[in-house]
């Protein structure tokens, strides 16, 4: 099984931070700031937006599973914030 990780550095405007894969892969995402009231909302598409999608704390480490077609963008409250992923692929 593939294992990546990185850092990515979010806006307020939506970015495409997973791509879709034909298999499904399991996803741990990491809100890197510790600071209170700043975060990170995820969600199915580019129409991901700051007052309509669930959010990640300050902190907190959520772990989701992706299937096959699936994709994942996110955004964040200050722009700025850093995003950790680990996404663990299954075999092609």
């Amino acid at each position: 099984m593939p294992w990546t990780s990185q850092v990515v550095t979010l806006g307020t405007a939506s970015v495409q931070v997973l791509p879709p894969d034909n298999m499904p892969h399991e996803v741990m995402l990491h809100n890197m700031t510790k600071s209170s009231n700043e975060y990170i909302f995820i969600g199915p598409d580019a129409n991901t937006e700051i007052d309509e999608a669930i959010h990640i704390d300050p902190g907190q480490t959520v772990y989701i599973t992706l299937m096959p077609g699936d994709e994942l963008w996110a955004c964040s409250d200050p722009s700025g914030l850093e995003l950790g992923i680990a996404d663990v692929q299954k075999a092609d």
